[in-house]
């Protein structure tokens, strides 16, 4: 399933997570790229274990933390500190698949990585090219979203990152670990809970179809989660 997640970040948040990153020091992406990825991806990237990588990231897990339709979606049980990148001057990243396991460098903390996340940080007027382009079973579909916007998206998809021709692409990347490892079982889920929603907005929470389907979803949620 790929979703996109909008105002995870307002524009307090957006301005307080690029205060941070603009005035840190960038290295080369490939940094933590595996050799597949390294061979297809010429961006810059903050240092994971920098000081603005991690105050970024704790400003982005608080907001995602607060989204709704996040956790309705992603159902997560573990999210990978979140890192940033950005393209400019014609870079891109070349089609690839995430790797299966993330390990966060330096420590034991790993994930599965079921889900790949990419908050954008800059508005799409500023910047030509940069779209993120993701192969999936519905065909290949090509985003740029507005910032503050997050697409999410199955990490065992496909995807690249257009050449960035004028102006820089920024962005926040990162994966989760879901309670629910297969895909399809996270669709149901996902459009259960959206139908429940819907009805009890109309009927109210105590609606007797409410509550039924409610419990429908969470006997569907404890046979497929993990946790």
């Amino acid at each position: 399933m790929m979703i996109a997640i909008p105002d995870v970040l307002d524009a307090g948040g957006i301005t307080a997570v690029r205060a941070l990153i603009d005035a840190a020091d960038w290295i080369d992406g490939n940094a933590t790229s595996g050799a597949q990825s390294a061979l297809a991806k010429r961006n810059e990237q903050l240092p994971e274990d920098s000081d603005a990588a991690k105050r970024a990231g704790n400003l982005v897990l608080d907001a995602l933390a607060a989204s709704p339709l996040f956790v309705a979606a992603a159902l997560p049980l573990k999210v990978f500190p979140p890192l940033f990148n950005r393209y400019a001057g014609g870079q891109a990243f070349d089609l690839h698949v995430d790797n299966a396991i993330r390990i966060r460098r330096g420590s034991d903390f790993r994930i599965r990585s079921d889900l790949s996340a990419t908050l954008f940080l800059e508005p799409p007027e500023a910047y030509d090219g940069g779209e993120l382009v993701v192969e999936d079973q519905f065909g290949r579909q090509s985003v740029k979203l507005p910032a503050g916007h997050m697409l999410l998206y199955p990490a065992s998809s496909l995807h690249k990152v257009e050449p960035v021709t004028r102006g820089t692409r920024t962005a926040s990347f990162f994966w989760i670990q879901s309670m629910v490892r297969d895909d399809g079982a996270r669709r149901i889920l996902f459009e259960l809970d959206q139908g429940v929603q819907s009805v009890a907005a109309a009927q109210g929470q105590g609606d007797a179809a409410v509550i039924r389907l409610t419990g429908v979803y969470h006997n569907l949620l404890r046979r497929w989660a993990e946790a």
